[in-house]
């Protein structure tokens, strides 16, 4: 049975005579009047009959009728899908992101994405970046968000932003007053760590070691925003990234200590896909556009 067919069903149904139909369709009458008679050799039954006032549809016709409708809407909504897949309209885009991306950044990003894309189903997956990564080769997402690792000839790479890490306290803290403070006074106050699994964790043993101090206390969390709390009930000090304290360090909930003679702590953010070489599809170039303007969504912070 062949879609043509069906379509001649359909348009005879509606017109009620083989001129009009074949008019509609742009066919002669004679080629119309064969794509009937075919379709009944293949149901084995007649779906039409004459009559004074043109071609009727017999009870067989008119329950197979229905079923004719539906299988040529399926297929027109088809047609339509693969023209919003081709233009980025629809389809599916599946996206991983470290944590403290897919919780600060990453939402911007797809408030902006769905805005464009309405009918893109999203999905999302958080880990590690060494976990996102792995996805990635893995081919179980489109697109990674994650800090830069080492190079990797199997990933293609993009830079996305550098996030500063700072060192932050209470409002009000003795540290956050009066200008800069030498970096030995930091081992006065107790340091809250968050997530060992993190490169965060890493990154700020690293500094206290380096600057050759021994915090009075340690606080260990497990997530970024558990930190946030602490800090804001003035438990402790912590290095946290800059795009997870901006609406904190703007309302004043908490401040940055500004250390005299450090150097700055920095992260790269990269957005990372399979090296195939092979074209993105319309709903990941789409992802892919909006990250071109990532600095005009990314928080900004009064530090």
């Amino acid at each position: 049975m062949l879609l043509s067919q069906v379509e001649a069903m359909i348009a005879v149904a509606r017109d009620g005579q083989i001129s009009r139909a074949a008019t509609s369709l742009f066919i002669t009458q004679p080629a119309l009047t064969a794509r009937i008679h075919t379709l009944e050799e293949e149901l084995g039954v007649a779906v039409f009959t004459r009559s004074g006032r043109g071609m009727e549809l017999t009870p067989a016709g008119r329950a197979f009728l229905p079923y004719a409708e539906r299988a040529l809407a399926a297929l027109q909504d088809g047609a339509e899908l693969l023209a919003a897949l081709e233009r980025g309209g629809a389809g599916e885009l599946r996206v991983g992101a470290a944590p403290a991306v897919s919780t600060y950044v990453l939402p911007m990003l797809l408030v902006r994405y769905t805005e464009a894309h309405p009918n893109v189903r999203l999905v999302v997956r958080t880990g590690h970046s060494e976990e996102i990564v792995d996805l990635v080769l893995r081919q179980e997402i489109d697109v990674g968000l994650t800090r830069e690792l080492a190079p990797d000839r199997r990933i293609a790479s993009r830079s996305l932003y550098e996030d500063e890490l700072v060192l932050v306290a209470r409002r009000g803290h003795p540290l956050t007053m009066g200008g800069d403070v030498d970096v030995g006074r930091i081992g006065e106050a107790r340091l809250i760590l968050f997530d060992r699994t993190s490169s965060y964790f890493d990154l700020t043993n690293a500094f206290f070691r380096q600057a050759g101090v021994a915090p009075r206390g340690v606080m260990e969390l497990d997530n970024i925003d558990a930190a946030k709390q602490m800090v804001e009930q003035g438990l402790g000090i912590a290095l946290l990234p800059t795009t997870s304290i901006a609406s904190e360090l703007a309302d004043g909930r908490i401040a940055a200590i500004s250390l005299r003679d450090a150097a700055p702590l920095r992260r790269r953010i990269v957005a990372i896909r399979p090296a195939t070489g092979t074209p993105p599809g319309a709903p990941l170039a789409g992802f892919l556009s909006i990250l071109d303007g990532i600095g005009e969504l990314l928080p900004r912070t009064s530090a």
